[in-house]
């Protein structure tokens, strides 16, 4: 099961620089490349796209719609949406550009506030002289919280939009037809709903999502979705209609005994690919047969957050499953949040280094960016293979930063408001089994710690081994300034059993 799995998982994802799931290949030797900032100083570019006018067009999360032109770098104001809630990840997010010329609408969806609540609006524009006008709204009031709000969109090759909407924190939501949260949804261009969705009268198109922030057609009828594990199981699915994919019962594959006896009765779809640890997975798209970087051809493009890095997911024949993967940029440029490539088969990706959870060392002066990804040779910059070997971490780092620093940060100092600080703190210094229990079991509520209040939402770490709990625990207790005792693995195991009776 997991936990009897979980080490070997680990230490397997160090020795392949992080590539997890089932049946992947190892990767081979990753292809020359080089890059070019062609737009620099933007707020968090949550979505880049293609534009008709052959520029990028691109969403800030505060608000606005812009464009650039990728040769010059000039850059053009389009939009700015009044009223557009930002905090943490909400605010405006995604955008699609209608493909038929002879239909000039921009779909864009954003969050609002009414009183304390948070919602989701989608919204068709038309574009023209260079402006965006005559907002229709297509969708309105879809509960969202500051966090898995989604949210991508994309026209589908029958004319149809596709919008992701995470389950706003409410997981139960996700299985319910009835909402809108933890879904991915399809409408017709004006909002209308299509005779031919699965659930009569909804545009519910699939079930059991947390948080997909990737959505991307590869051919007619295949269409994929990256999406947000908890603690674990980091996802790409192939989206079917009415396809259930589990969430919040299932995380990853159906492989725990819990998950089995839910997959009994519900017909879950298995995810093609599955990380563990996770990657945090943002924007995807497809590199079809003009990709100009050859090797990529009929592959998925995979941004990711935490581990900052550019994903190469190479597809069968068929387009059904992921056979290779290969990792560029690997935090060359810290996180990245969208991916896009031009009719001419050019790759560009997007940084989200301003956005509310920065790695050590970012945003950067010129964060956040716009960079274009060009062929190179075994002597063009930013290739993975010139970077040195990061020195070997310790049993217990290696599982932190697994795990933890990304919420907690390498340095444990977390962050300010939203996760609390391991320097110094009572609940790692204090009672060793309550540390435990709080790792394995999770925490849900407000704490307060050092006078500052903070929204506590940690995962239940359970899944892990008794040895890795002792060894996190332990690290935890003697870095960041702390020295105090060990935990035993021992111990460890002492505290589980006790749960279990």
């Amino acid at each position: 099961m997991k936990a009897s799995f979980i080490l070997l998982i680990v230490f397997a994802c160090i020795l392949l620089n992080g590539y997890g799931g089932r049946g992947i290949k190892p990767p081979g030797t990753n292809v020359g490349i080089k890059t070019k900032t062609i737009a620099a100083n933007l707020d968090v570019p949550w979505e880049i796209a293609w534009g008709p006018d052959n520029c990028i067009w691109f969403t800030a999360q505060g608000g606005t719609v812009s464009k650039v032109n990728p040769e010059t770098g000039e850059k053009q104001l389009l939009l700015r949406i009044a009223g557009t809630f930002r905090n943490r990840s909400t605010g405006l997010l995604g955008m699609t550009i209608h493909p038929d010329r002879k239909l000039p609408y921009v779909f864009l969806d954003y969050t609002y506030k009414e009183g304390k609540k948070v919602f989701l609006r989608l919204v068709r524009y038309k574009y023209t002289d260079d402006s965006l006008i005559h907002p229709l709204v297509l969708l309105n009031d879809i509960p969202a919280t500051t966090g898995h709000a989604g949210s991508r969109l994309v026209i589908a090759p029958d004319g149809k939009l596709m919008l992701t909407v995470g389950d706003a924190t409410n997981g139960n939501s996700a299985q319910d037809t009835n909402a809108l949260t933890g879904k991915i949804l399809r409408l017709n261009i004006d909002g209308s709903i299509p005779v031919d969705n699965p659930f009569r009268g909804s545009p519910v198109w699939s079930t059991g999502h947390r948080n997909p922030q990737g959505l991307a057609f590869t051919g007619p009828g295949t269409l994929f979705s990256s999406e947000h594990g908890d603690a674990i199981g980091d996802e790409l699915n192939l989206i079917k209609r009415g396809g259930n994919y589990g969430w919040p019962h299932v995380e990853g594959f159906c492989d725990t005994e819990k998950e089995q006896l839910f997959c009994k009765t519900h017909e879950v779809t298995a995810p093609v690919k599955a990380w563990t640890p996770v990657i945090a997975p943002a924007g995807i798209t497809y590199c079809g047969a003009n990709c100009a970087i050859k090797e990529w051809r009929n592959a998925i493009l995979l941004v990711t957050l935490k581990t900052q890095s550019l994903r190469v997911l190479k597809l069968n024949d068929a387009g059904t499953e992921v056979i290779a993967e290969q990792v560029y940029l690997d935090h060359e440029f810290g996180r990245l949040r969208g991916v896009c490539v031009s009719p001419a088969g050019a790759v560009y990706v997007s940084t989200s280094n301003r956005d509310w959870n920065p790695g050590e060392g970012y945003p950067k002066q010129g964060d956040d960016r716009i960079i274009k990804i060009l062929p190179g040779d075994s002597s063009s910059s930013g290739l993975v293979q010139q970077k040195q070997a990061k020195p070997a971490l310790a049993e217990g780092a290696v599982v932190y930063n697994n795990y933890c620093a990304s919420c907690h940060k390498n340095n444990g100092e977390g962050l300010a408001g939203v996760f609390p600080p391991l320097r110094g703190t009572q609940g790692v210094l204090g009672d060793k089994t309550r540390l435990i229990k709080i790792i394995l079991k999770g925490l849900s509520g407000p704490v307060t710690i050092k006078g500052r209040k903070y929204d506590q939402q940690m995962p239940a770490f359970d899944f892990l081994s008794d040895r890795e709990i002792a060894l996190v625990a332990t690290y935890v207790r003697t870095h960041f300034g702390n020295s105090v005792e060990n935990i035993t693995q021992v111990h460890v195991a002492k505290v589980r059993g006790a749960g279990k009776k």
